[in-house]
């Protein structure tokens, strides 16, 4: 059982705060029996948040450029899923300020599903021309089907979110250009015009991420690691108040869950913790220096760790 958690722990000084507070028996314990294994650290500039890095080296696809959108695909059992290059469409609102433009969660959006189709039968024949084809898969994220994603690197919206876009751009100039004709489009479209009067926010662009083609047959869904997202949603509305709940429901339930399956003899128990700079892994070992030193001197404080990450 491997336990796999997004933003454990942010830069924001506010999430270290919190974190102090904060009774999380389970994972103490955990930490306590657990070995840590070598950090993964990756560049400020890759696309690849570090949980995605690290999830992505457990399911044996290229960790600076994992094919999400193509690993989903292969899931829904979706025809050419191997074959083809895809790539995640997240419709989005990109907030224009003075000195940047910045793109808000998705969720803010509160997009209904009838809008989303709507905008996507809009949207279509532009993509048609350049090769891709949308797939409708919920109402803030799309797939998208073409070679204009073979080999394309590009960032999950959480790299962007509250940030300037312009560094987690697809280095490509026909999804560029794509996205600023959809901005033409989308910006005089009823859908729109029908939000503006309820004082919605408008769909005025899109995010690309995910991209890229299978290189293998991907690892089966049941010897995936557990990738809770609740620590993640709150830490992207900086709702460290909210962050700091999910961590304490996520401790009482998949984290005892975890030490339970550690209890019970299972050696194959795993806990990876990821920041918003690198990812750890902790896992059961024989008894070494670590076991040895941990049983004398007990475990770093929960901080410490923390406080690497």
């Amino acid at each position: 059982m491997h336990l796999l958690i997004p933003f454990a722990v942010s830069d924001d000084p506010a999430s270290r705060q919190t974190l102090r507070s904060l009774r999380l028996p389970h994972l103490t314990r955990l930490l306590a029996r657990l070995t840590p294994q070598p950090a993964e650290a990756g560049a400020d500039s890759s696309p690849a948040l570090p949980h995605e890095r690290a999830l992505a080296k457990t399911l044996r696809l290229d960790p600076l450029a994992p094919p999400w959108a193509a690993l989903q695909a292969h899931d829904l059992g979706l025809e050419d899923a191997r074959e083809e290059a895809w790539a995640f469409i997240t419709p989005s609102h990109w907030q224009v300020g003075q000195a940047q433009v910045t793109l808000l969660a998705p969720e803010e959006l509160a997009l209904a599903e009838d809008e989303s189709r709507t905008l996507l039968a809009a949207m279509q024949p532009y993509f048609a021309e350049d090769g891709i084809t949308l797939l409708y898969e919920n109402p803030t994220r799309w797939l998208a089907r073409g070679a204009a994603f073979r080999g394309l690197a590009t960032a999950a919206p959480e790299r962007a979110i509250g940030r300037d876009v312009a560094p987690w751009l697809p280095a490509s100039p026909t999804l560029r250009r794509l996205q600023n004709e959809m901005q033409m489009l989308l910006y005089t479209h009823a859908i729109n015009e029908a939000r503006a009067q309820r004082r919605a926010l408008a769909v005025n662009s899109f995010w690309i991420s995910g991209s890229g083609a299978l290189a293998a047959t991907p690892v089966a869904p049941a010897e995936r690691p557990l990738v809770p997202q609740t620590l993640m949603q709150a830490a992207q509305r900086q709702d460290w108040p909210a962050w700091g709940r999910a961590w304490e429901a996520l401790d009482a339930t998949q984290g005892a869950t975890l030490l339970a399956a550690l209890e019970q003899g299972n050696a194959a128990v795993r806990l990876t913790l990821c920041g918003e700079r690198q990812a750890q892994t902790f896992a059961l070992a024989p008894r070494g220096l670590w076991s040895k030193l941990s049983s004398i001197f007990g475990a770093p404080p929960l901080s410490n760790i923390m406080d690497k990450l």
